[in-house]
């Protein structure tokens, strides 16, 4: 039952970071990714304010709670765990974690961008020679 819920909230997460991405190009462009900051920064607020607001309170089933945030906030975006994450190895005192997760999620998350995109530019140019 739980990874049926947890997939129905991955089809919901991801058709609203798609509506909410295809929205924010028709209001405000694609000059700067208002969308994906808008996604990124929604997300780690809920993810937080569900995660701090359900599990102290025990209001919400274990299988609900795991489907609105594994299901649902994961695949809206997975931003919000990783911020989420790095406060709180910061709040326990787990600061050299919580420093080493922030510098190895920003730096490789840019790495990892790059090599993919120049590996695609790799790709393509392979293909135009043959």
């Amino acid at each position: 039952m739980i990874y049926f819920l947890v997939g129905l909230g991955g089809v919901v997460g991801s058709l609203l970071r798609y509506l909410l991405s295809v929205f924010a190009v028709v209001v405000w462009g694609k000059e700067f990714p208002i969308g994906t900051l808008l996604i990124n920064l929604t997300g780690s607020f809920l993810l937080g304010f569900m995660t701090n607001h359900f599990v102290s309170s025990n209001k919400l089933h274990p299988y609900l709670f795991t489907a609105l945030t594994t299901g649902v906030i994961g695949s809206y975006t997975t931003f919000s765990t990783f911020c989420f994450e790095t406060v709180h190895l910061l709040e326990t005192g787990k600061y050299i974690f919580g420093f080493l997760y922030l510098i190895v999620s920003l730096f490789g998350g840019l790495f990892l961008a790059k090599a993919g995109m120049l590996l695609s530019e790799q790709a393509k140019k392979s293909r135009r020679v043959i």
